[in-house]
This record gives C-alpha cells, sequence and structure tokens, in this order.
C-alpha cells in the first residue's frame, strides 16, 4: 500500500480492493447456496450494490436518510450496505432478535424510511408493528413469495422484494451512473455511517453515531497492531453484523486488507462451516470459546485409560511449551520433540475441527477467562482478546500476536488514548497510549475513560446523554472498571454491574462469576448479592452433560417448571462450588443457589447479542426465585 493514498470513508474500501489488492474477478464473499458453497467476485457484489444504489436514489433517498436492515448475516447485507454507504445514507442495523416494541422504538426514534428485512419471521414482526411507524415509506423482504404472509394486511408503507429492486436497479445504473460516483466522492470522513442502537443492558437503547472516519481509522489501525491479517485471509462471519464487533473486526477489516468473508449458516452448524470453509482467522464471543475448551476436557477425561493419560500429558507439554517461548526462550530440543508429539496425537485433532488452518482468532464483547485463553495457547492456537464498545466503534485494544497476557484486553491500539480514573475522587490515575505500552506496567483500578478516533459523535437525538458520556475534555466514560497490567488493559467489571453488600464490601460479578465457570458442571452463572448479607445465583449446568450424567430425556427440559428440585443435581453442582469457593474471598463466595432448567436466551430478552446479561431484566423477571434463596441459607463453603 505504499505511496497509495488510504482510504478515509467506508464505500472507498471497497473500491480501493478492486484497484490496489485483488482483481475484480477475485472471490469477495463466500456463503452456502443449495447445500453448496459459492464464491461471489467483487465484480458481482459491485454490479448489485451500484443496482441498490441506483434504485435507491430512483424512489428519492438522499444523503443523511436513515436506511434500516433488519437481516441474518449473508451477502445481501453487505451489498445493502454497501450501496447505503456509497450513497450517504444511514444505516441503522436492527437485531433481529429484539422484540417487536424494541423494533418498533428504533424506526421511530431514528426515522427509518425504509427497511430491508430478512426472512419470513422477521417480516411477521415488523408488519406487526409498521402501521405504527410514520416515516416508515417502504419495507423490502429480501425473499420471494413475501405475498403469503402480507396477506390482506392494509399498510401504509409498500413493499416490493429485494430481487426486484435489484432488477429494476440494474436496468436504471447507467442513468445514474455519474450520480452514484457523484455521491461516492462527496461523502467526508466527518459524516455518519452508521447508527448502531446500544443492547439497552441498563436501559432504553441509545442510537450510537458513528462516522466514515471512526470506522475506517479503527481498520487501519487494527490492521497496524495485526499486522499479520493479509490478503489472503478467510474470516468466517457469524456474530451479527448488526452488531460493532463484527462490522468493524471482520466486515470492514477484511475491506482493509483485501481478506474474504464466508458467512456460516447459524450457530448450531457453525461447527459444520468451520470444517467445510476452513477459515484462517475468526471473532467470536468467549462463550463460543468456553465451549470449545469445556468439549475438549470433557472428551479428554471420559476417553479412559491410556487415551487420558496421553491427553493429559499432551496438555501439560503445551503448557511447558508455551511458558517457555512466551518468557522469550527457545525450548530445548527434547521440549521440542515432545512438543511434536503432543501436537500430533492430541492438539492437531482438536483444531482439525476448526478445520486445520486458523491462524488465531480474536475474542471481544466480553472478558476471556484466563484459563480458557491459556488453553488454546496451549494447543497453539493463539486467542487474541480485545475490548470495546458500541461507542469506541469496537476495539480500542487488542492482544498483539507475538505477545499474550492472558486475562488481559491488550494493547491500545494507534490513535486512541485510555485512562483509568478513579471512580469516587475522579482524578485521572493514568493515560496510556500505544507507543506507551510498558511491558513492566501496572496501574490502580478506576474507570475506563477513552478518547481518540475511534469515539462516537454522540447518542442520536439524545445531547444530554451525550454529554453526560462524553465530558468537556473529550473522554468518553465507558462504564467499565480494569486497570492496566503489564502493559495490558484487564477489565474487571462493569461499573452498574457492581454489587454492594449489606456490609458495604464492593462484589463485581464478572471475576466470580468466571472463577465457578472452570466447573464442566456449570455452563451459565449469574450472580445475586447486591445489598445482601451475602451473595447467591442462579446457575444453568450444560444440557448434554446433564442428560449424559441424570439420563434425562429432551421432555424433561421442556418441563415448564424453571427451575430444579432436583438433590441430586442440586449436590452435584454443590461439589464444584465448595472446590472453587476456597478461591474467592469469603464475601464473594456463593451462599446458596437456584439451578434453572434452560438457559439465558436472547429470545427471552434476558441477555444480549453479545451474551452479556441483562441483569436488571434476570433480577425483575426472577424475582421470587432470588427471594426464596434468601429465605433459608445453604452453606456452600
Amino acid at each position: 500500500m505504499n505511496q497509495v493514498q488510504k482510504p478515509q470513508t467506508v464505500p472507498q474500501l471497497l473500491r480501493h480492493i478492486v484497484e490496489h489488492i485483488h482483481p475484480d474477478t477475485h472471490p469477495f464473499l463466500t456463503d452456502k447456496v443449495n447445500k453448496q458453497w459459492v464464491n461471489i467476485s467483487y465484480r458481482e457484489a459491485i454490479e448489485k450494490i451500484d443496482a441498490i444504489t441506483a434504485w435507491l436514489l430512483h424512489v428519492g433517498v438522499c444523503k443523511g436518510d436513515r436506511i434500516g436492515l433488519v437481516i441474518e448475516n449473508g451477502p445481501d447485507y453487505i451489498y445493502y450496505d454497501q450501496a447505503l454507504q456509497q450513497l450517504g445514507a444511514i444505516n441503522t442495523s436492527i437485531y433481529p432478535t429484539l422484540t417487536e416494541a424494541e423494533t418498533e422504538y428504533i424506526i421511530n426514534d431514528s426515522g427509518l424510511k425504509t427497511l430491508l428485512v430478512g426472512n419470513p419471521f422477521l417480516l411477521r414482526k415488523v408488519l406487526k408493528v409498521a402501521n405504527n411507524c410514520a416515516s416508515l415509506e417502504r419495507i423490502i423482504p429480501a425473499f420471494e413469495d413475501y405475498e403469503k404472509h402480507t396477506g390482506n394486511i392494509v399498510l401504509n408503507a409498500g413493499v416490493i422484494s429485494l430481487q426486484d429492486v435489484v432488477n429494476e436497479g440494474l436496468t436504471l445504473v447507467e442513468q445514474y451512473r455519474g450520480t452514484i460516483n457523484s455521491c461516492r466522492e462527496a461523502i467526508l470522513p466527518s459524516d455518519l455511517s452508521c447508527l448502531i442502537y446500544t443492547s439497552g443492558t441498563t436501559g432504553t437503547p441509545k442510537g450510537v453515531m458513528l462516522m466514515h472516519s471512526n470506522f475506517v481509522q479503527t481498520v487501519w489501525a487494527g490492521l497496524e497492531q495485526i499486522s499479520n491479517v493479509n490478503k489472503d485471509d478467510c474470516f468466517l462471519s457469524f456474530l451479527p453484523l448488526s452488531h460493532v464487533f463484527e462490522r468493524a473486526a471482520t466486515y470492514y477489516i477484511c475491506m482493509g486488507a483485501g481478506a474474504r468473508i464466508a458467512f456460516a449458516e447459524s450457530l448450531d452448524l457453525l461447527a459444520r462451516n468451520m470444517a467445510e470453509v476452513k477459515p484462517t482467522i475468526m471473532n467470536c464471543v468467549p462463550r463460543l470459546l468456553e465451549r470449545i475448551h469445556d468439549k475438549a476436557m470433557k472428551n479428554g477425561a471420559d476417553a479412559g485409560g491410556m487415551k487420558t493419560k496421553i491427553f493429559n500429558w499432551a496438555f501439560a507439554i503445551g503448557q511447558k511449551h508455551r511458558e517457555v517461548r512466551e518468557s522469550g526462550k527457545k525450548p530445548g530440543i527434547i521440549l521440542r520433540n515432545q512438543h511434536k508429539l503432543a501436537e500430533k496425537l492430541v492438539f492437531r485433532k482438536i483444531k482439525e475441527k476448526t478445520g486445520g488452518r486458523l491462524k488465531f482468532l480474536i475474542s471481544g464483547g466480553g472478558a476471556l477467562p484466563k484459563n480458557v485463553g491459556e488453553f488454546f495457547g496451549n494447543i497453539g492456537l493463539p486467542v487474541l482478546e480485545g475490548y470495546g464498545l458500541t461507542e469506541t466503534t469496537g476495539p480500542v485494544c487488542v492482544t498483539e500476536f507475538q505477545r499474550q497476557v492472558y486475562g488481559t484486553a491488550g494493547r491500545i491500539l494507534p490513535g486512541s488514548e485510555v485512562g483509568i480514573q478513579d471512580i469516587e475522587t475522579k482524578k485521572i490515575h493514568t493515560v496510556q497510549t500505544h507507543n506507551s505500552c510498558d511491558a513492566n506496567f501496572t496501574s490502580p483500578e478506576g474507570e475506563i475513560i477513552i478518547r481518540g478516533v475511534a469515539v462516537m459523535k454522540g447518542y442520536w437525538n439524545k445531547a444530554e446523554e451525550t454529554s453526560l458520556a462524553i465530558d468537556k475534555d473529550g473522554w468518553f466514560h465507558s462504564g467499565d472498571i480494569g486497570r492496566f497490567y503489564k502493559g495490558y488493559l484487564q477489565i474487571t467489571d462493569r461499573l452498574k454491574n457492581m454489587l454492594v453488600n449489606a456490609y458495604g464490601k464492593n462484589i463485581y460479578p464478572t471475576p466470580v462469576e468466571n472463577a465457578y465457570l472452570k466447573s464442566l458442571k456449570i455452563e451459565q452463572i449469574f450472580l445475586v448479592g447486591d445489598r445482601r448479607e451475602y451473595v447467591t445465583a442462579i446457575i444453568i449446568p450444560p444440557k448434554e452433560l446433564l442428560q449424559e450424567t441424570f439420563n434425562l430425556s429432551e421432555d424433561w427440559f421442556k418441563n415448564p417448571e424453571i427451575f430444579v428440585d432436583n438433590k441430586e443435581i442440586i449436590d452435584w453442582l454443590k461439589q464444584d462450588i465448595r472446590k472453587l469457593s476456597n478461591g474467592l474471598a469469603k464475601f464473594e463466595r456463593i451462599k446458596n443457589f437456584k439451578v434453572k432448567r434452560n438457559p439465558f436466551s436472547m429470545e427471552d430478552g434476558e441477555i444480549t447479542v453479545t451474551m452479556k446479561a441483562k441483569r436488571k431484566v434476570i433480577e425483575k423477571k426472577y424475582a421470587e426465585a432470588i427471594e426464596e434463596m434468601y429465605a433459608q441459607e445453604i452453606d456452600a463453603d
């Protein structure tokens, strides 16, 4: 890229690829169609992008209009987003898992004119609220036969399929060619690229205004820090593109590097898709990595006899080999040979399940338990942990490939400053940048504040909330608690998640929950204890493990009783809770717990798309069960 001006806006990223990185016949996207993986070239994609742009211009969409998408990941998302980006319209994506009320709120709050809808289920949800949305002019189903779902419904908005949009647009492209080019060239880095509504864990969702410069500068900062992302890579995309993490760290990073994007069919088919696509890089959330870790460890333990001994030996060798390398030393010949054998007998088989080509994984959206990061390090598959928020265009920090500090979120990206501010006195303990990173530096704990190229313009139509979030000196107050440890940012918890017990002790749920998540018997855990004398929890064990251990049928999980009243299961869990409690302070230890039959879910509004618990929702929904836990103490020490 030497001597070539870097793109400064999102649509320039795509044009830059076909001008300087790949011919337009090169694969850009990979999608499964009729049970076959199909490559889509840059030329094919740009033809559809320009067709959609021409149609939007023809129906009067202008720069600055908010245009919505409620659609699962796939090529159609890319085509439509790129059409909006080069027109100067503002992408307003709606999470497919949101309720009807939340969907209606976002349409009205943003003033959406047009909404792309991904499947019949989503269309039915939109149809129920469409006539309550005065600004909504058009609904565009991304599938055929939508008429069977609209039926006799009288709508204020018009309906046209995406295929018809593309077909009509293809006839209009040459007529609007000059306008398309001039629209793209007129976009400024300071123009809004999108509104992304926060997940609402602590209140009403707010529309985060992100500019073209926010995304593009984040792309260049990310590629500078993780320089081994290149034009030959293939990312497998499965996290929602309606979320900033996947949009910035997969979609736009791929356009910056010229890498290919393959779309997983679904979360349920992710394991199969990984084996088929053989990605080289993948962004994921901690829970996915925890599941891979838990399954591998369980399989190793269940193998029995010599196989289990070989498994345990291999991981001991892997840990020793990793620790020697991370200390800056070169493993000796005996350790190298042992490691080669461990790779052949154990590690390669685990990595083959991911397709066998992964260079590394990137984890975001929450803290990755330290033992899970070490597990992947032991098998030679590094996990680069990152940290960021919607308000900071996704990643502000990410682990460097060549340096791991487990339990941290990595080094600050170029272009950003991160400070640690005392929660009570508001004194800023330290301000760190990419260039100030010192492997020997550790800071006090406090609220994480952020300033620089990644910080949002503000909240849509919410000046007061914007001024509360971004102070007069330009610092965005994240609401997260953390410190610098060995030069990397370490996240302790979220300020609003902090529990203060009846004796005034501060309890940060995340590290406590992570301590208990080391148990293979626990898939999800939700800590309770604010203004209480002691800590309790709602615990969900893994379904497969419950079925195997207690010979449970599918009907058992369909039982309408939310919580499990089974002494065997409770005692089985209590064994691990007692053991793991020993590593915690007494006031952090679980004294009583409820066993929930099925996991917290997005569909029930209990967790966000990045698997964060909605604390207020859960506490309100299960208030009666929580009170029962405090009616009679069970000492799990």
